[in-house]
Order: C-alpha cells, then sequence, then structure tokens
C-alpha cells in the first residue's frame, strides 16, 4: 500500500474537520461546524459507534473516512457502515480511494466485522466502479429507506 492511513485521534480534529466542511459543502450536506464537532468528537474520543482514518501525509491529509458500527443478524454479528469517504479533489483518480477501501475492509473484517456497507448515489457510476473494484455488491433486492428522528 502507498497511502498512509490512520485511525483519526483527538489531535487530528482540525485537520479533519476541515476535510469533512470540505466533503459537506461539495455534496451539498447543510451542517454547521458546530454540528460537525460535535458529531465527529466522540468518533475521535473512542466511542464505540464508529471511527474516523485519515490517510495521505499527516500534516496536509487528502482525504478520510468515517466507518460507523452496527448488529446484524442477517451478515452474521457485527457490521459496519461508510458514512462518509472523502479524497481531495486535486488528487482524485490516483487509486488513493481503492487503497483505502481494500486496507479498511481488510482491518474490519481482522477485526471480526462481517460486512461493510456503503449507501451510494445510484445514478453515480464512477463511484459504483470504485466499490465494485474493492468488491462490493450492488444489493438489488434492498433499498435504504431513512427516517428522520
Amino acid at each position: 500500500m502507498t497511502t498512509t492511513i490512520h485511525l483519526a485521534k483527538l489531535d487530528d480534529a482540525p485537520r479533519l474537520l476541515t476535510l469533512i466542511a470540505a466533503f459537506h459543502a461539495e455534496a451539498g450536506i447543510k451542517r454547521s461546524d458546530e454540528q460537525r464537532d460535535d458529531t465527529l468528537i466522540p468518533l475521535l474520543k473512542g466511542s464505540p459507534h464508529g471511527a474516523a482514518w485519515l490517510f495521505g501525509p499527516a500534516k496536509a491529509a487528502t482525504g478520510y473516512t468515517i466507518i460507523t458500527f452496527g448488529w446484524s443478524l442477517e451478515m452474521g454479528g457485527l457490521n459496519a457502515f461508510i458514512d462518509e469517504l472523502y479524497i481531495r479533489p486535486s488528487v482524485r483518480k490516483r487509486g488513493i480511494a481503492s487503497e483505502v477501501l481494500m486496507a479498511i475492509s481488510s482491518s474490519l473484517a481482522s477485526a471480526g466485522v462481517k460486512a461493510l456497507h456503503s449507501e451510494i448515489d445510484n445514478k453515480n457510476d464512477t463511484t459504483q466502479r470504485l466499490y465494485a473494484r474493492a468488491h462490493f455488491k450492488l444489493c438489488d433486492r434492498f433499498s435504504l429507506m431513512t427516517r428522520i428522528l
């Protein structure tokens, strides 16, 4: 693996929050800086509900991913969900996301995670190809439905 990846800690918060704000702006996700901070900090403090990883050089990270955890009888136990995966636009199309997906998948599998899921735009062929290269399969039997509480 040529991309450096590390589990984010509390002192990574400023770099991570900058990347998250950039992703949210690009994706049209409307969250305040305070909301982002309030939801990220528990993960950086070791919440069992998820984790964040930064990748690229320590001083100038090229991207991040947020993974959350759940339990599934169907999947056989602990499963994970890619909540966000972001690569800076200036370094996209270099294989970084593919490397990260493979490394995270391997790491999670060795920790006992049975399945890794991702929600992707069904009209975004580029993202679908990325995940297919990382051995994700489209679940045509299921649709994600959400109720905001």
